[in-house]
């Protein structure tokens, strides 16, 4: 059970962290539709894949995934699915309001606060 959470806890942080740099990368490059009309599509292309952020959340989301088939390999995915997206949930919304500057309402927080319970009830 150890390794399951081990790989859990990896699988939130390497999602919440990827899900952080592709937003940071995608507020610096700005709308892609906009960008398109004004330069064209390659110069599009060229903005995304020289944005070292949104490859690093590329990357994150990568380690992410390998983190979710090592623990399903361990546990059962009734278990991995509702614990990791729960940790994911309040993880994204500390991240957010940290690193992010964005405005986190209560309603987010106690939709956390319920989900983290749920899962902590099957779990136990």
């Amino acid at each position: 059970m150890f390794h399951t959470w081990i790989a859990i806890v990896f699988l939130c942080l390497a999602s919440t962290a990827g899900d952080v740099f592709i937003s940071a990368a995608m507020k610096r490059i700005g709308d892609l539709d906009q960008l398109r009309q004004q330069r064209g599509t390659l110069h599009v292309i060229g903005r995304v894949l020289s944005s070292g952020r949104l490859l690093a959340g590329i990357g994150c989301m990568c380690l992410a995934f390998f983190s979710l088939l090592f623990a399903l390999s361990w546990a059962d995915v009734s278990f991995v699915g509702p614990a990791s997206a729960s940790l994911t949930f309040i993880s994204n919304a500390i991240a957010a309001r940290l690193f992010l500057q964005e405005r986190v309402d209560a309603r987010r927080w106690a939709a956390a606060v319920c989900v983290a319970g749920g899962v902590l009830l099957v779990a136990t």
